[in-house]
Formats: structure tokens, C-alpha cells, sequence
């Protein structure tokens, strides 16, 4: 495909994503039906679908319109790229530029535009972060790193190093965390690597195993993961301990993919469908769905799908979980909370929920991780009885 061409099937795929289909989709819709496009291309228009999604509402001022070809128009604005070698109608390009897109981008912008959020979040966004609102929101502008997990199990960070290396894919060790990786060549080789197919490394946010990493693992306790998911967290903490390991989500799909990946790790997991089946437990983590702002890098279409009475029936989603984990842990056990929110309301404000509304309980710890080149957004709280 011509640069123009992948700038068209951008305008539809984004197009389809203005008009509520989540991004992925859009993409493996588009992607099914255009099997004349190569892997390259593939990869090309996910990117510029992607970055148009983190920087939609200044690139829609730059462009002079929210859809799919406004984004486009202001994308290449913002890159300083010449319109016409692309809006030319050539080559199953996109047509040229009409007089009001030409003109388009020349205002003044305000906050929206600055912050690439809803105007309802900015206030939040604002509350949450103080002072560094704004280099949260330039952060949210760009890639997210691609980060892995050494699973000490297995291996070492310098092994990982040089069996990833032999699959054409340049790693280096990365300070946010004993264990993590930083991928800076090779990314899309990573799952059908050797290393990754022998379970030396998993795909893990730097933040989320950093905050792993504050956990101490007794031996042999028995530890749940009252929101599993994929169950990362859970094998992030089993590399590093002898314990028992027990994952439960309230969505059993979502743990589909955990039986595998703890074998390819050397861990076992038992999966529960009732979590008071085996309670009381020495320790319990609930890594509670949230907005995913601190991911926003990674899925930049959950920011424009958050809506105000999506997170306040996330903020009491969030509560009810804390009321319902703590009715897990045994005594003189510990309950863990951990969201990728950087926004306050998600995270110190539900401690401070469940501390008021639960006597006989403390904080040990709350910490953040702030969006870096090495991690996205991350939250945790370590709480324990009186």
C-alpha cells in the first residue's frame, strides 16, 4: 500500500471507532477484509490509528473536524507533513483537502485540545495530579513502552537478555524493577520467541511488577488473586516464592488464557469459581477494574468511552470489592489494592471509603507510579487488621 492508501484505510478504520466500535475490532474488521494489505501495512495503519486515538482532540482542531479524516488531516499537521502528497486523491488516497479543512487548525486552542481529554475529566485529571496534570497528559500522548518480566523461576535478566537477542529482539534491564526489561527493537517478534514460548518472560508493565515487588511472599501462605484477569500479577509474585497461588474473577473468561501461561511459567495455580471456597486466606490482591487511565498509552479509546456514570459505577464497583475481599483474609492476613488509575477517586479516596466504613482496619502503604518511559500509571495500597 502507498503512505496515501494507509492513510485512507486509517480515515475508515477511525471512522468506525468514532462511531462506537471498540478499536480492536475496527482493526481485525478492516484487517479481514483488506488481505491485500501486508504486515507492514497492517502494523503502519494500527500505529497511525493508535496515536490518533491519544491525541484525538488536538489533532481534531489541527484537522477541523472529530471523524476519521479530520484526525488524519491534523496528525499529519502535527508531524509538519506536506497535506498534498497525501490528500490527493491518487492511488485509493484520500481526496484533497477542501477550502474549510485548509483553513482548519489556525484558533485558539484551550484546555481540551492541551490535554487531549473530555472536558468533563480535565477537572479530575487536575484534582488527581496537582501539578503534574499536565506532564500526565503530554505523557498520554505517546507510545507506551514495551516492557517484560524475567521469570526468575527460570531465568536471569542477562540470560533473558541473550535468548531474546537470538530471536532478532534487543532487550535492556530496566531500574523500575529487578525483574523488567525494556524492548527497544523487535517488539512484534516477542510472542513467538524462544524465550517467551519457554516462559522466561511475560509481557508485564514495568509499574505493575514494581509494585509486586512491595509485596513480601512468606513461605507457604496461601495467596488469592480476587480479580485475576490474565493472572500476570499472581505469576509475577509466584516467581519470586514457595507458596499456595489461587485466582479468582468474577468474569471466569477473563482467566482463559491463565492455565497456559502458568505452565509455560512452571507455577501452579489452582482457579476457583467460588472464592469463599477456601477462605481465609493469608493474603488477598484485588487488582479492581478501573478506568485504565494510567494505561491510556496502551488503549486510548477507553479515555474517550469513560463516561461520568461509567466511573461512578466503577468508584462502586471498586468499594464493593474491598468489602467483599476483606471478608477473605484470615487473621493477621493482609488485603491488597491495586488499580492502573492515576486518578484519585479510584484509588486514595476508595482506601479512605473502606477505612471509614470498616473499623479494625490500617494502611501500611499507599503508592503511586507516576507515567514514565518505563511503566504506565500504577496505584497500590497494603492494608492489614488492627
Amino acid at each position: 500500500m502507498t503512505p496515501s492508501a494507509r492513510i485512507q484505510a486509517t480515515i475508515v478504520i477511525l471512522d468506525s471507532i468514532l462511531d462506537g466500535a471498540p478499536a480492536e475490532k475496527a482493526l481485525t474488521g478492516w484487517a479481514r477484509k483488506s488481505r491485500f494489505a501486508g504486515s507492514g501495512d497492517r502494523a503502519a495503519i494500527r500505529d497511525h490509528v493508535y496515536q490518533a486515538l491519544r491525541c484525538r482532540r488536538s489533532y481534531a482542531w489541527l484537522g477541523g473536524g472529530d471523524t476519521g479524516r479530520g484526525l488524519m488531516i491534523g496528525a499529519l499537521r502535527a508531524a509538519d507533513r506536506t497535506l498534498s502528497e497525501y490528500f490527493n486523491g491518487l492511488g485509493y488516497g484520500p481526496d484533497p483537502l477542501s477550502e474549510a479543512e485548509a483553513q482548519s487548525g489556525q484558533g485558539p486552542s484551550g484546555m481540551g485540545q492541551e490535554f487531549n481529554l473530555p472536558d468533563w475529566l480535565i477537572p479530575i485529571f487536575i484534582n488527581s495530579l496537582g501539578d503534574n496534570a499536565k506532564a500526565a497528559a503530554q505523557a498520554l500522548r505517546l507510545r507506551a513502552p514495551v516492557m517484560l518480566r524475567v521469570n526468575s523461576r527460570k531465568s536471569t535478566r542477562a540470560d533473558a537478555i541473550a535468548k531474546l537477542a537470538e530471536s532478532g529482539i534487543e532487550a535492556q534491564a530496566h531500574d523500575i524493577a529487578p525483574t523488567a526489561l525494556i524492548v527497544s527493537d523487535g517488539a512484534r517478534r516477542v510472542a513467538g520467541s524462544e524465550a517467551y514460548q519457554q516462559g522466561w518472560i511475560e509481557l508485564q508493565d514495568g509499574s505493575s511488577q514494581a509494585a509486586m515487588e512491595t509485596l513480601e511472599i512468606a513461605p507457604d501462605i496461601r495467596v488469592l488473586d480476587y480479580c485475576a484477569g490474565g493472572g500476570g500479577k499472581t505469576l509475577a509474585l509466584a516467581a519470586r516464592a514457595q507458596a499456595e497461588w489461587l485466582a479468582h474473577d468474577a468474569d471466569a473468561d477473563r482467566m482463559k488464557d491463565l492455565p497456559a501461561r502458568a505452565k509455560r511459567a512452571g507455577i501452579d495455580v489452582e482457579i476457583l469459581q467460588d472464592a469463599t471456597a477456601k477462605a481465609p486466606y493469608d493474603l488477598v490482591l484485588c487488582d479492581a477494574p478501573c478506568s485504565g487511565s494510567g494505561a491510556w498509552r496502551r488503549t486510548p479509546d477507553a479515555k474517550w468511552r469513560l463516561t461520568p456514570e461509567r466511573l461512578a459505577e466503577l468508584t462502586a464497583m471498586q468499594d464493593q470489592i474491598l468489602q467483599d475481599a476483606a471478608m477473605l483474609v484470615g487473621a493477621g492476613g493482609r488485603l491488597i489494592y491495586a488499580t492502573c488509575s492515576i486518578l484519585s477517586v479510584e484509588n486514595q479516596d476508595r482506601i479512605a471509603q473502606f477505612l471509614a466504613q470498616t473499623p479494625g482496619w490500617h494502611a501500611d502503604l499507599q503508592r503511586h507510579w507516576p507515567l514514565s518511559e518505563g511503566g504506565d500509571g500504577f496505584f497500590i495500597a497494603h492494608l492489614g487488621r488492627n
